[in-house]
């Protein structure tokens, strides 16, 4: 017995329409936990190698780790796995709400889809019953409007993830959606479904969760949620959610502005978490078995629309706000529900239309290239140009494809303020004056994402007294001026938080309640061993999610020619323009301080001057074959 786990595996062809359940390989539960761990390892080992992102023979995964459905703060976590429409590489995103745990409750682990259904459809799952059905009538349906078709036509009980038009016209930066609010948003996992003609994957589960000692679950899981209340952070972070952090970002020359020129916004004040509350909310919303929810709902009224919306969240707020130039919470909220209905990641949607609005400011798109005059500052602007990539019409078609592929098409300069990494592109922290959070950035992973990385804390604390940030970088810091994460050099901080804060994607939980509240560690060992009945230790948590990282790092090698340092620098922005104003003016970070960042990185790493992890490190970490598959060549050279 796999406690933790229901021991199945959903595996369809939507090609041929076979559905098999196999069983779940408890060797991959031993080696790579669950979620996150799960996709990556399945991605290396099953997907045909160069397969494109939109082929039919990309994988689609889906994940649960052990605690996903339990009796346990924040167990909501899903999480998916496919070769990234965005960079090329290895993609991932995760989402919450009650979608995976409804998966779990009907008898599964983890889904494993290949092929292209002949016709629109989607998965429909209702425990034991799995069918592929026609999605005709629902196909052209916005994502939000789409999930309430959904449940009035199977029933309220049913969980939906479904995409939008975007999806189905294969942004590079389309999402899923779920629960009216909840995404899966990074790096095209919407596009992957719209490849294969997926329109939603419905579920309903009515089972259980197999738990080695449920008494002791349950007697644990009543302490904790008490536990909970008490941290220092519960009642900061949960009347306002991320949205909280807004005006901190600020203060510290953060929050990204009109396409990342400059670093402050000078309207955050109408747009941070006070303005939810004052100006949006209706009430709180929490994913499954949460004891902070983050999630805002409310009602956005503007001159030019009006919608009922989840969020914004601190990342919409800062890509869709500041960095549009948008200082009024009512239009970052509908913004926000316009990207949502849409099915386009807020962030990326953020950047690829601040990036075209600059370009007309610099006469490097024209009025006839885009079709009106648009500026930033100005709501109408905005939504004319997420119209258009939703649509994938005129210029919209090009935006659709993200700003690196947009930049590289366009030229004329445009790639220096193309604000991405990877293909990915650049979330909510202008990171100029916080090489930490820059180098976090340009190394994760999946490309450009605060979720794999978050040290700008650290960045900060103590800046004054410790001295510029190229002694920040070189050494030269005042080690006693500064907290104790730093005093490790930038490289040993972020190569921590890589490690750590994807950790919680293994287990199926929120990292919330670790990260921001001060949850111990110990929670989470003692609950995997109520759970699963194996003892586990959190640097064995760690140690995987390192094993992850460069599993993940050896994917990207294997299916992008070429891939290496020169795929982890930022734009050239960040390295040749000081920021022009506010709490960081004239910082910026030299392409030399970059360089040595990437070089004090990869030996930390251990990985070579060109960012390949030696055989050795992989040896090291138990990923033996593909040391072997990476090092095969007789002169022992890497690829």
């Amino acid at each position: 017995m796999k406690y933790g786990f229901n021991n199945r595996v959903l595996r369809i062809n939507l090609s041929t329409g076979e559905i098999k359940k196999e069983e779940l390989d408890q060797k991959l539960i031993d080696e790579f936990i669950g979620g996150r761990g799960f996709t990556s390892k399945i991605m290396y080992d099953e997907l045909p190698v160069n397969t494109k992102p939109l082929d039919p023979e990309n994988l689609f995964v889906m994940a649960m780790g052990p605690f996903n459905g339990l009796f346990f703060p924040a167990t909501g976590k899903t999480h998916f796995g496919f070769k990234s429409p965005a960079s090329g590489g290895y993609g991932d995103s995760n989402m919450g709400g009650h979608f995976g745990v409804a998966f779990k409750y009907a008898g599964y682990d983890l889904l494993i889809m290949t092929g292209k259904a002949k016709k629109p459809s989607y998965l429909y799952i209702e425990d034991e019953k799995v069918e592929i059905r026609p999605a005709d009538k629902y196909w052209g349906m916005g994502a939000l409007t789409v999930e309430k078709k959904f449940k009035e036509d199977l029933g309220e009980e049913f969980q939906i993830a479904a995409i939008g038009p975007a999806g189905e016209k294969l942004s590079s930066f389309a999402c899923i959606s779920h629960d009216f609010g909840r995404q899966a948003g990074r790096t095209g996992v919407g596009a992957v479904l719209g490849s294969k003609n997926i329109k939603a994957i419905t579920i309903k589960g009515t089972g259980s969760i197999p738990v080695y000692d449920p008494e002791a679950m349950l007697k644990k899981g009543k302490y904790v949620y008490e536990e909970v209340k008490k941290k220092p952070g519960f009642k900061g972070w949960t009347p306002q959610g991320t949205a909280g952090i807004t005006d901190w970002c600020n203060e510290v020359g953060a929050c990204p502005t009109r396409n990342f020129q400059t670093s402050y916004f000078e309207n955050y004040k109408n747009i941070n978490g006070q303005a939810i509350l004052d100006h949006l909310k209706i009430t709180d919303k929490g994913c499954y078995a949460c004891p902070t929810p983050c999630g805002k709902y409310g009602y956005a009224k503007t001159k030019s629309g009006s919608a009922y919306v989840e969020g914004p969240e601190y990342e919409s707020i800062a890509l869709l706000g500041s960095n549009c130039g948008i200082g009024d919470i009512a239009e970052v909220g509908y913004l926000n529900y316009i990207c949502d209905e849409w099915g386009v990641d807020t962030i990326s949607a953020g950047v690829a239309v601040s990036w075209a609005i600059e370009c007309y400011e610099k006469g490097i798109l024209t009025k006839e290239d885009i079709g009106r005059d648009v500026k930033f500052d100005d709501l109408d602007s905005i939504i004319y140009l997420l119209d258009l990539i939703g649509k994938r019409k005129g210029i919209g078609d090009l935006l659709a494809e993200g700003v690196k592929v947009a930049s590289e098409k366009i030229g004329k300069g445009s790639e220096k303020f193309a604000i991405h990494v990877k293909g990915v592109e650049w979330t909510g922290y202008e990171s100029r004056n916080a090489p930490g959070m820059m180098l976090g950035y340009m190394t994760a992973d999946i490309g450009a994402h605060h979720g794999r990385c978050w040290v700008l804390g650290n960045d900060v604390a103590g800046s004054a007294d410790a001295g510029s940030v190229h002694d920040l970088i070189t050494g030269g810091a005042k080690a006693d001026k500064l907290p104790k994460a730093r005093r490790k050099g930038v490289s040993g901080m972020v190569i921590d938080s890589q490690h750590l804060r994807p950790a919680f994607d293994l287990l199926g939980t929120c990292r919330l309640q670790y990260m921001e509240l001060g949850f111990e560690v110990d929670y989470y060992e003692d609950f995997y061993y109520t759970i699963t009945g194996k003892k586990i230790k959190w640097e064995d948590v760690i140690k995987v999610s390192e094993k992850v990282w460069n599993l993940n790092r050896c994917f990207n090698i294997r299916e992008i020619e070429g891939y290496g340092r020169n795929y982890d620098y930022p734009p050239a922005r960040f390295y040749e323009e000081p920021i022009p104003d506010g709490p960081n003016e004239g910082h910026y970070i030299t392409f030399e301080e970059i360089e040595s960042m990437l070089d004090e990185y990869y030996k930390a790493r251990g990985w070579d001057k060109n960012g390949l992890p030696t055989k050795e490190k992989l040896i090291e970490l138990g990923l033996e074959d593909v040391a072997e598959a990476m090092y095969a060549t007789s002169g022992g050279e890497c690829c």
